[in-house]
């Protein structure tokens, strides 16, 4: 019994509420939303007796993977910035050049608005909640991707899921090797701060295909 509420819970939260927000005949702030299940998944886990609670920050964990974190980040920040260099050269720096004022803001509020609450909710609240779902390791880091990913389907473009797969494979595999949230959306920000950055966080923006559109063709 405590199995099958368990699997209506993550397709309510994980597949059912993303599709829900898609298709949505109205416009819902994803913000507000994204709190109001995180609270939830706070709420589970401080009534769970098996969790421990440092895993929610955890910042100890930090430090000896930095320099693993950074050369992975340095890496991969060169090849996103050469894609958009070759490919979409007018959304190079586009943020950045356009409203920098506002990019200086978003820098400050979008890891603890938004990379926290879905740190909290796609790797510890995941990975405690639905471990009898997923019991081998590999497998549980698998589905917290996947669902990671599934949620970026509310931003209408392939290349946002696409991206946040990859980039969720990578911070599930850190939570798991760290059992820290600092320290997995530590990594989780840098990237998300990197997107914006070099041009590519309007396909992880609401309204995204006319938004893009609207600059490529300037």
């Amino acid at each position: 019994m405590q199995r099958c509420l368990l699997i209506v819970e993550f397709v309510v939260l994980f597949v059912a509420l993303p599709l829900a927000y898609r298709f949505a005949p109205m416009h819902i702030p994803a913000l507000p939303l994204l709190w109001i299940v995180s609270v939830y998944a706070l709420w589970q886990l401080s009534r769970d007796p098996h969790f421990n609670r440092v895993r929610l920050w955890n910042v100890a964990r930090l430090p000896p993977y930095l320099a693993s974190i950074l050369t992975i980040f340095t890496v991969s920040a060169f090849i996103l910035w050469l894609g958009v260099h070759r490919f979409v050269p007018q959304l190079e720096w586009s943020f950045v050049r356009r409203q920098p004022a506002f990019w200086v803001v978003v820098m400050v509020a979008y890891p603890a608005l938004s990379v926290y609450p879905q740190g909290l909710l796609y790797r510890a609240f995941f990975f405690q909640r639905y471990a009898q779902l997923f019991l081998a390791r590999w497998t549980m880091i698998f589905a917290s991707a996947l669902a990671f990913a599934f949620l970026h389907i509310i931003f209408r473009n392939h290349l946002a899921v696409a991206l946040t797969f990859a980039a969720g494979l990578l911070f599930a595999a850190r939570y798991a090797q760290t059992n820290s949230l600092a320290t997995s959306s530590f990594e989780h920000a840098l990237y998300g701060c990197w997107l914006f950055t070099v041009g590519l966080g309007l396909y992880f923006y609401e309204g995204t295909i006319a938004t893009v559109g609207s600059v490529l063709h300037r």
